[in-house]
């Protein structure tokens, strides 16, 4: 069985990890099967926003350890190099929004893939852990860039330090995700979240997430200066001149992402 399942609803691409017996632990068929799927939604017009979650109790426990030390494993720098940080990358420059719905725990890369997302649910009895200095590592998967930028810096570094686990409500508290759900409706609302997405306007939620990347390296007056230009981009959209024919019309918009 895959151990990525995938599912095109309503203009949602549904991604849910799928190895519920190790806790949804990545291996490398796992992580280069999620950039395929992210490719995937980048590369076709019909997918219009991505769901991420997991199967079974745990969203995602993080590196697969049998494999970082099987003498025929991959190094820990490829691990690294060639399936977190694609992923990261994958996720931060794709040109639709991610919902990541977080189900049960989510520890070291499984935390910091869920922490890259754009809308981040999380279910009332997940958690968040950074797991790394337990054995001996330092957060990866863009950990030490995101954290620190969600939660403030001494936050971050003692969650990073000392593996605290951190309950979904304390992680929305301390504005590490979006919001907390019940674990009942945790997949309800996440869907009907991704599905709103990928009725808006597509093309200038994109110009947004730009914004929100290039803003970490950019001084008030570049970003201010960038602003300017994706406003620009913006508004020569099919769905600038939609939406603001809809609203003088008193009409609903029908955004096609372009």
């Amino acid at each position: 069985m895959s151990s990525i399942l995938s599912e095109l609803q309503n203009g949602v691409l549904i991604l849910k990890l799928n190895r519920p017996d190790l806790l949804n632990s990545f291996d490398r068929p796992m992580a280069l099967a999620l950039q395929n799927e992210l490719d995937k939604a980048q590369n076709e017009s019909q997918i219009r926003a991505v769901l991420l979650t997991g199967m079974g109790r745990a969203f995602c426990a993080g590196q697969d350890l049998q494999e970082a030390i099987s003498s025929d494993g991959p190094e820990l720098h490829r691990i690294v190099k060639e399936h977190y940080n694609p992923i990261i990358e994958k996720i931060r420059n794709l040109k639709k929004p991610v919902v990541c719905a977080v189900n049960g725990v989510a520890a070291g890369a499984g935390a910091n893939i869920a922490l890259a997302c754009d809308v981040v649910f999380a279910a009332k009895s997940s958690s968040f852990i950074q797991a790394f200095s337990k054995i001996g590592l330092i957060p990866d998967s863009g950990g030490t860039f995101t954290l620190p930028r969600l939660i403030g810096f001494q936050k971050a570094s003692a969650l990073m330090m000392l593996g605290d686990k951190v309950s979904a409500t304390d992680a929305e508290k301390m504005g590490m995700i979006y919001k907390v759900e019940e674990n009942e409706i945790l997949m309800e609302t996440a869907i009907e979240t991704a599905e709103k997405l990928a009725k808006m306007p597509t093309k200038g939620l994109w110009l947004t997430k730009l914004a929100l990347n290039l803003s970490n390296n950019n001084d008030l007056t570049a970003q201010l200066e960038l602003e300017e230009k994706l406003q620009t981009e913006a508004g020569q959209t099919f769905d600038y001149k939609e939406g603001v024919n809809a609203f003088l019309e008193k009409r609903k918009p029908n955004f096609k992402g372009e």
